[in-house]
Formats: C-alpha cells, sequence, structure tokens
C-alpha cells in the first residue's frame, strides 16, 4: 500500500484498529502505539482489554520472531520502547480497576557483572506480558536479591549473568534462599549467554531462560502452574 502514512487510526473500526497497532508496535512506533491505545479507551475499551488483546498480543509476535531469528535486539527494544509507551497510559487505569497481574518479577544482574542489555529485554517483555517487573540493575549481591524478593512479594525472581567468572555467583543466591528456608516460595530463572539448561540444573535453578522470548513463555507456563496449585490447595 503506497499511501501508508495516509491511515487515519480513528478512523478503524475497532478489529482494524488492534491490527494496526500489533503491526505499529512490531515496527516500534511509539506515537501511534500512544494514540491507539487513548483512541480504543476513548471507545469504551477496559484497560485490561487494551493491555492484552493489542499490546500484548503484538509483542507476543515480537517475541516469536525474536526467538526465531527474524527480529534483533534493537528492533525488539524499539517494540518495547513502543509498548511501555501504551503501558504508561494504561499503569493508572489498571491499578484503579484492579486487573488481574500476571505475575511480579525481581530481575537483576549478579554481582560483579556489569551487562544489562539481556535483562533490560527481559524486563521489557515480561512487561509486555503483563508481568508487573522490578528491576534491581547490575551487580547484585545476595541481599539485594533476597530483600526485593520479599519487600516485592515477588513470584518470580530472575538473575542474569554474561561471564563465565560471575555465573557461580548464582548458586549463592540460590543457596542462600535455602538456608533460609524460602526457596520454595520463589521461581528461579537465570539466563545469561554463557549458561546452559545444565548448569541451570546444576545451581538448582528452575529454569534456564535461552532468551527474552523463552523467559516470558516460561513464567507464564509457572504462573499457570502455580495458579492451579493454589486453586487445588
Amino acid at each position: 500500500m503506497s499511501d501508508e502514512e495516509d491511515i487515519i487510526l480513528s478512523e478503524l473500526d475497532d478489529e482494524e484498529l488492534v491490527a494496526q497497532m500489533m503491526d505499529d508496535l512490531y515496527d516500534g512506533l511509539k506515537d501511534e502505539i500512544e494514540e491507539g491505545t487513548n483512541i480504543l479507551l476513548e471507545r469504551g475499551w477496559e484497560p485490561y482489554d487494551v493491555l492484552t488483546k493489542a499490546l500484548v498480543a503484538g509483542m507476543t509476535i515480537v517475541g516469536h520472531d525474536f526467538r526465531d531469528g527474524i527480529l534483533f535486539v534493537p528492533e525488539v527494544l524499539l517494540a518495547a520502547n513502543a509498548m511501555k509507551a501504551g503501558m504508561f497510559i494504561l499503569k493508572p487505569l489498571l491499578a484503579e480497576t484492579g486487573a488481574p497481574k500476571v505475575g511480579k518479577m525481581v530481575i537483576g544482574t549478579v554481582k560483579g557483572d556489569i551487562h544489562d542489555i539481556g535483562k533490560n529485554l527481559v524486563g521489557m517483555m515480561m512487561e509486555g506480558a503483563g508481568f508487573e517487573v522490578v528491576d534491581l540493575g547490575i551487580n547484585n549481591p545476595v541481599e539485594n536479591y533476597i530483600d526485593a524478593a520479599a519487600q516485592e512479594e515477588a513470584d518470580i525472581v530472575g538473575m542474569s549473568a554474561l561471564l563465565t567468572t560471575t555465573m557461580p555467583y548464582m548458586k549463592v543466591v540460590i543457596d542462600e534462599m535455602i538456608a533460609q528456608g524460602i526457596r520454595d516460595d520463589y521461581i528461579v530463572l537465570v539466563g545469561g549467554a554463557p549458561l546452559n539448561e545444565e548448569f541451570g540444573k546444576s545451581i538448582g535453578a528452575d529454569a534456564y531462560c535461552r532468551d527474552a522470548a523463552v523467559a516470558v513463555e516460561t513464567a507464564k507456563e509457572f504462573m499457570a502452574r502455580k495458579h492451579n496449585q493454589a486453586a487445588a490447595g
């Protein structure tokens, strides 16, 4: 379509608008996402529906294409940024309506490690999937994780390491959780370039996540299981 720029969002019906927003999110168009979000709200959409049907659905496609090597980190960051703009509008409204939360995650890079691109990407993608994310930043000693997890009443603790020398610190955190008798209170996910599944198992993490898209899928699975157990119990 040659007159791409002539699309007027407010003239689209709901279904077309949602489809267009998913495209705009994919292309990382922040202003269009803000506009689309506001239009849907003006039309009486529930904030939670805007979040799940337009933004989360759009980010899911981004996540899959990132996982399959069709999209790369810069494009995903742009999409996540556009998503954040929509979230900024929705957040206060979601708080008012008491919308169901998918879960809460505390995430940070471990002590001695100052890499954060992968961690930031996971955080953004998790927010994109409807999780609440508390980012501890880089170079986190064990007490940062444990204090934040307790304070935030987190469901998930995520640890990232990009160096073979800082990887073992993840075990220090998990061992301390075991020592304090709180290990089973949290879903522990680990990730980073030098890690693999075997390492994740050996240190007692719940799962190793190869990339941000896998982290989101894994987190959702664990949360679904947790909800089922709670319902059963």
